[in-house]
């Protein structure tokens, strides 16, 4: 069995290394003025979506100087592959009542667009102010959705990253830094 968690087992599943921690950190506390430049004088209610977010969440809000409120909401659309299934579930929703009220909804990565699609029509029907996303990535390639990211960090290239947030069957999150796998050392975790 291999231990995912191991350093020698880190360092042979690194294809390349996408995005360094520096480069994220710098990324991120340009998107906390930009937003909250956009948001002065307004109190913001910061929805993550777990799990992948939780890292480049905690981060972001650190980075914001206005008033906020967080929350969180659970969906699935992986099922630990590396491909969207196409199916968006809400596992856990939100307990903060977002009517009236300005939410940002962080993201790790807009993929396919279908999660943040469904995730926006669901949160529409609920009447907030304003409804915007910030996400760390945006995989423009793999579009199956026509959808809008307000604020993001970085283009991704069309590979499979993990790192930041971002996983593999749950391992790697931890990473402060964003990476390319190699295909042999995935298929270890298979």
């Amino acid at each position: 069995m291999v231990d995912p968690g191991s350093q020698e087992h880190l360092e042979k599943i690194i294809d390349s290394v996408v995005f360094e921690a520096e480069e994220i950190h710098q990324k991120v506390v340009k998107l906390g003025e930009k937003i909250t430049r956009d948001y002065q004088g307004k109190e913001l209610l910061v929805i993550g979506v777990l799990r992948g977010a939780f890292m480049f969440m905690a981060d972001l809000v650190r980075q914001i100087e206005v008033p906020i409120c967080m929350d969180f909401m659970l969906v699935s659309s992986y099922e630990n592959s590396r491909e969207t299934s196409g199916i968006v579930r809400i596992i856990k929703d939100t307990k903060e009542n977002i009517y009236e009220r300005d939410v940002l909804i962080v993201e790790d990565i807009v993929d396919s667009g279908l999660t943040y699609h469904n995730l926006r029509k669901t949160l529409e029907t609920r009447d907030p102010a304003s409804l915007a996303v910030c996400s760390l990535l945006n995989k423009e390639a793999n579009r199956q959705v026509d959808v809008e990211v307000d604020y993001y960090g970085f283009d991704s290239p069309d590979d499979f990253l993990v790192g930041y947030g971002l996983d593999y069957k749950e391992y790697y999150r931890e990473c402060p830094f964003i990476f390319k796998p190699t295909v042999e050392a995935l298929r270890e975790l298979d």
